[in-house]
């Protein structure tokens, strides 16, 4: 399993509407399409304008195939056109977590 960690900067001012548009626009294509959707977090402290979400993927080719799909999805590109002027920088990390991590509901963690 890998889990992809995704850090968005936003603009001054635009964390409380992003996370309002992701619930109620990005979250559920996303959903439908990447599944194992394991959160949405803002940042308290340190860069108090970025945000964290992060999915879980088999591998990398589970996570090529889910999100060829999702950049495909109309639902998708709309929330992408209205969110998109909110970002000021991206961040896309793969991570391979350690047998040793507690287990998440549904996924294993088998190398």
């Amino acid at each position: 399993m890998i889990i992809d960690y995704r850090a968005y900067t936003l603009h001054s001012g635009m964390v409380g509407p992003f996370m309002e548009l992701f619930e109620n626009e990005g979250l559920a294509p996303q959903q439908r399409i990447c599944g194992n959707f394991l959160g949405l977090y803002r940042t308290e402290v340190g860069n108090i304008n970025q945000i964290i979400m992060m999915f879980a993927y088999e591998d990398l080719n589970e996570r090529k195939r889910r999100r060829d799909q999702l950049y495909k999805d109309p639902a998708f590109a709309a929330y992408l056109s209205k969110v998109r002027p909110m970002l000021k920088d991206q961040e896309v990390r793969l991570l391979v977590p350690s047998k040793c991590n507690p287990p998440v509901a549904g996924l294993s963690f088998a190398a």
